[in-house]
């Protein structure tokens, strides 16, 4: 016989079960106090007295409320990642995250983005997968005149990191896309209008991760986001979004359960608020790394969940929806192509989404002589110039790619997205940027003719910030034993993987050292090229290759 005892739930820290006491450090530091009013120590003690004065419960848990972590100090070898405590680990200066929802960008903001990055950040800038802004080396001392800046040109940090609802993403071409389903700009600014910074949201079990768009490409990868509204066109012909709830990747990858519902424009920020709401009252609290909305989506399914959003945080029932269109092979928008009105975006794409204050700049001035000004992010760690006039296309490109900056990219220099890694990530294990911008040059010479779409997301550890389980070729860094036996930087490799249709296939034993990546990929891509059929993809080749070709 099962005991009572037994057949009570446990209790993992949801607070609508009535589970308000804290189970671990991270939500008894979020109890004792809002992650945003850190802002106020910070500009009014913390600036002032220094690195020394900061509370560790803000240093290591507050600060990501306004987009701050300290980064990774110099020297510190892969090996010590999993040893060493935060204090060791941690250097007196932090990585900034800037916030910028749906990539919407102008010149003006740039400009501010430029000098911020060549004053302050010791000329650092990358633009992340995310379309956020990120720099290095940001003394706490400078932080109350960057946030200055930033707010004087509409631009903020708050809410990019921390158990928050993040940065919103939206497809760069809102708006201006001749084939997009609807335009979700205004959507996205009404949630963040309405909810962003706001207490309400401000205490979440974990990070809450939102895309909202009608593109044609699917450019913001809904399938991986806690919640995305993807734009669908109803029976009646009327244009609205599917929403669809719990993708994500890192230890546990989950792909996003549609909710089979049609949401109106208008009531957008309703069913975003009643997801986040449940997510904020339902999601699990106890374990970290059981948090995510996505352990609540997989515990309860989509039809539990859509039955709950409607009776008890809506109070009305949402009609049924049709699924979104398959997206595009390449989701990045790069190259020249035409806008609705005539005019032409023109996409390029930095290495691996690294730029530098300089860069900017030069992307500011560019975007005015040849356009309106305005610039977007992308998801895939590129950028788009708006309102380009067919005349000014070609001198354009051509001027972005005296700054390295390339509108008809190879594969490689396309494709291939890093994260941060050990250069400044305390959680990395290897070293990524410059890693995967060598890797680009080195297959660039070795296959100058290969044009087949191919992903390689370089990872430094193995919490997927770069995508790896989605990728042609991911590579997942850890430490790995080298011919002569000793321990070196390298990769596991996941092959195979597609957003939203399948993770990367792991074969037996299928490492490689750092030093040899660029042989390995070389080897697997020529062998894909002499055995593809047709049109056949990479990841379709790789789930019917013998595993003696995967190696």
């Amino acid at each position: 016989m099962i005991s009572e005892a037994r057949k009570q739930p446990a209790n993992e820290g949801q607070w609508a079960l009535g589970h308000r006491e804290p189970l671990n450090k991270n939500e008894e530091n979020k109890k004792d106090d809002d992650g945003l009013n850190v802002r106020r120590r910070i500009i009014d003690v913390y600036a002032k007295a220094g690195f020394d004065s900061i509370d560790p419960a803000d240093l290591r848990g507050r600060f990501r409320w306004y987009g701050l972590y300290t980064q990774r100090k110099p020297g510190i070898d892969g090996g010590r990642t999993g040893t060493l405590e935060d204090e060791e680990l941690e250097d007196r200066y932090f990585m900034m995250r800037v916030r910028i929802d749906g990539g919407r960008l102008d010149a003006a903001q740039l400009r501010v983005l430029s000098d911020i990055a060549t004053r302050y950040a010791r000329g650092t800038a990358d633009v992340t997968d995310r379309q956020n802004i990120q720099y290095h080396w940001i003394a706490i001392e400078d932080v109350p005149a960057i946030w200055a800046a930033l707010e004087a040109v509409g631009l903020s940090t708050m809410e990019a990191c921390g158990d928050t609802p993040r940065v919103i993403i939206g497809c760069p071409l809102a708006g201006i896309a001749a084939d997009e389903v609807i335009d979700a700009s205004v959507q996205i600014r009404d949630v963040c209008d309405r909810y962003i910074g706001r207490p309400e949201f401000s205490n979440l079990p974990r990070k809450f991760k939102t895309a909202m768009s009608g593109c044609a490409a699917h450019c913001t990868v809904h399938e991986i986001n806690d919640v995305a509204f993807v734009g669908v066109v109803n029976e009646a012909g009327a244009a609205g979004y599917q929403a669809l709830v719990g993708g994500g990747l890192s230890t546990n990858p989950m792909f996003a359960k549609s909710l089979g519902v049609f949401v109106e424009p208008a009531r957008a920020h309703e069913v975003w608020k009643g997801i986040i709401s449940i997510f904020r009252d339902h999601g699990y609290r106890r374990l970290r790394h059981r948090a995510r909305i996505k352990f609540l989506m997989n515990d309860w399914g989509p039809a539990k969940f859509r039955e709950v959003l409607e009776r008890d945080y809506l109070g009305y029932t949402l009609p049924d929806g049709p699924e979104p269109a398959a997206p595009l092979p390449r989701r990045d928008h790069v190259g020249i192509h035409p806008q609705r009105d005539g005019s032409f975006y023109v996409g390029f794409a930095p290495r691996v989404g690294r730029l530098n204050g300089v860069l900017l700049g030069a992307v500011a001035e560019l975007a005015e002589r040849y356009g309106s000004g305005r610039v977007r992010t992308t998801a895939e760690q590129k950028m788009v110039i708006l309102d380009v006039p067919a005349e000014n296309t070609e001198a354009l490109a051509a001027a972005l790619a005296e700054h390295d900056l390339q509108v008809h990219p190879s594969t490689f220099r396309r494709q291939t997205m890093a994260c941060t890694g050990i250069e400044y990530c305390k959680l990395a294990i290897v070293e990524t940027k410059q890693r995967a911008m060598d890797l680009i040059g080195e297959l660039e010479k070795r296959l100058p003719g290969f044009d087949q779409p191919l992903t390689v997301n370089v990872n430094g550890c193995p919490n997927a910030c770069a995508r790896v389980q989605v990728a042609d070729i991911g590579l997942k860094g850890q430490l790995v034993v080298d011919e002569n036996g000793d321990q070196v930087e390298g990769f596991q490799i996941h092959l195979g993987g597609r957003v939203g249709v399948s993770f990367g296939k792991k074969v037996r034993g299928l490492k490689t050292t750092s030093a040899g990546l660029t042989d390995y990929i070389e080897r697997v891509v020529r062998k894909y090229d002499e055995q593809r059929a047709g049109g056949e993809t990479f990841a379709a080749w790789v789930r019917r290759a013998d595993d003696a070709d995967l190696k």
